[in-house]
């Protein structure tokens, strides 16, 4: 089952105070970007985040899960705490990288 849109804008909107929130849908699922930063994968209305030690304490009650076979197990993000939620994805932010460049048509002037 795909996730629904409405679940997709329920986590949108709980994050937004955090700054610009988008989401993307990708063969049937979402991601969700904050301030250009990938944080969220929602598979089946479930929303994982990644296993990094900067939110570990925070989740070490969480449940875990795979979003999609072959992908790596992370944190099931429970939205029913908005406050906490946004705290750990702000946690998390700051740890991530920002995406890389699609740029790949760079010239060389010689």
């Amino acid at each position: 089952m795909a996730c629904t849109i409405e679940f997709i804008e329920e986590i949108c909107s709980a994050l937004e105070s955090l700054g610009e929130v988008k989401s993307r849908k990708m063969m049937g699922d979402y991601v969700i970007y904050v301030n250009e930063k990938c944080v969220i994968t929602a598979c089946d209305n479930i929303a994982y985040i990644k296993k990094l030690p900067c939110v570990a304490q925070m989740m070490e009650d969480a449940e875990r899960g795979v979003p999609y076979l072959g992908a790596k197990e992370g944190y099931i993000l429970d939205f029913s705490d908005p406050v906490k939620a946004r705290k750990v994805v702000d946690s998390l932010w700051k740890h991530l990288p920002f995406p890389k460049s699609k740029n790949n048509k760079k010239t060389l002037e010689k």
